[in-house]
């Protein structure tokens, strides 16, 4: 099959659109890629990409066009809409040119934020009828009201517009968490279109050879303890106000250790705050690494865990973090309300507060710690155990091809 793949993100940046790509061209499609020139997360074009170099190139036998779009910079809020904006009109441009001159059997949209990324898609499924896969990993315009702080009744009116839009145009509506369905039945009846394809972890997490890697390094940079340790961005959607409330309950538990690895626009706040409540001892930030070296980050944790803010939206999501911590065999915490306390609980990999509920949360970590390790591996062996039958990479993918090839 000739498929059309969009996405605003794509390799070298580091999303599912690229396993995607990849593994429909292992399968013998014909896959094409229509993207933007990378710049995420740094906000800037990456080294040897730009306006003049590498618009078309070939990767693992995947054809890749690259569209002109806005850097996003630092993320800010206009700077990040002209991003969004540019790619959508130029991509759609290029889609336009596309679709007029080759044929494509399916087109299939990765959709993180922003919903634009599917008005390339439309194009082509007007001009060639093309059978049209939106792969659901952000609600919009929620997300743009819950993560974006944008309250204008206009501007939501019109993402709602286009949501819907874009969801009447596809012929199956792919969606991450389950919870979705709710938000995307009140925009249509679009029952019959909806499939569950959820996330799954990146190689790097799956594979076995984090030996590899310095272990001594790692624990150079984290303390000695019981290791209690995030992974990811941290930024406002995480709620680090409530985790380092948290914290600062734990205080005097000396042997409990926050590890908090990543970089976002809530570091800096993390940092003050450490060093305001004399937190030094118990939370340490070592910074962003590699996402190869992750694996043996997690090695070293004793818990892993995860938070959300206190948003309607938020209740609706399975993180894609919790498939990787899933992949390293270790007890989760969570300070989340929804579908991932459905999981948690379901799967008995660990223990979840309600969102914002810091107390509880800071007791959860204290029963872990006074668990045993056995008990606490027989939790970690239960994750890793869900994640290969239902998170596997290899199942979502044959559930992705059967979707597609299938019609079904």
């Amino acid at each position: 099959m000739e498929i059309l793949l969009v996405s605003q993100y794509f390799y070298p940046e580091n999303f599912k659109s690229n396993d995607v790509a990849f593994e429909l061209a292992k399968r013998g499609h014909q896959v094409t890629v229509l993207t933007g020139i990378p710049n995420y997360p740094q906000g800037k074009f990456y080294e040897g990409y730009g306006l003049f170099k590498r618009r078309k190139e070939i990767i693992n036998g995947v054809t890749v066009y690259r569209t002109f779009v806005i850097p996003r910079g630092n993320g800010g809020g206009v700077r990040l809409a002209f991003n969004y904006l540019s790619w959508a009109f130029i991509a759609s441009l290029w889609a336009v040119f596309m679709a007029l001159f080759k044929h494509y059997d399916a087109v299939f949209v990765h959709e993180t934020s922003p919903v634009t990324q599917g008005i390339p898609a439309l194009m082509v499924k007007w001009i060639r009828r093309s059978p049209l896969y939106f792969w659901v990993l952000d609600l919009w315009p929620e997300s743009l009201q819950a993560a974006g702080g944008i309250n204008n009744r206009r501007v939501l009116g019109f993402f709602a517009w286009l949501t819907r839009l874009i969801y009447r145009n596809s012929d199956k509506i792919l969606i991450s968490s389950k919870g979705f369905r709710k938000s995307i039945l009140d925009k249509g009846d679009f029952g019959d279109k909806i499939v569950y394809f959820p996330n799954w972890a990146e190689d790097t997490f799956a594979e076995v050879g984090v030996s590899a890697i310095d272990r001594d390094k790692i624990k150079s940079l984290i303390p000695t303890g019981f290791r209690v340790m995030f992974a990811g961005n941290i930024g406002e959607a995480q709620d680090f106000d409530h985790v380092m409330q948290a914290a600062l309950l734990l205080k005097e538990e000396k042997e409990i250790k926050f590890v908090i690895i990543g970089e976002g626009r809530k570091r800096q706040w993390v940092l003050d705050f450490i060093q305001a409540n004399g937190l030094q001892e118990t939370v340490c930030c070592p910074g962003r690494f590699p996402l190869e070296m992750m694996p043996a980050f997690y090695r070293e944790a004793d818990v892993l865990f995860l938070s959300l803010k206190d948003e309607p939206i938020f209740s609706l999501i399975v993180p894609a973090k919790v498939q990787t911590y899933m992949t390293a065999g270790k007890p989760i915490v969570a300070m989340i309300n929804g579908e991932t306390q459905d999981v948690i609980a379901e799967v008995n990999c660990g223990f979840s507060a309600n969102a914002s509920d810091y107390k509880t949360f800071a007791k959860h970590v204290m029963q872990l710690k006074r668990m045993t390790p056995e008990e606490r591996h027989a939790m970690g062996e239960a994750a890793l155990a869900y994640y290969e039958i239902t998170y596997q990479k290899t199942v979502c993918m044959e559930h992705l091809f059967e979707i597609i090839e299938k019609r079904s």
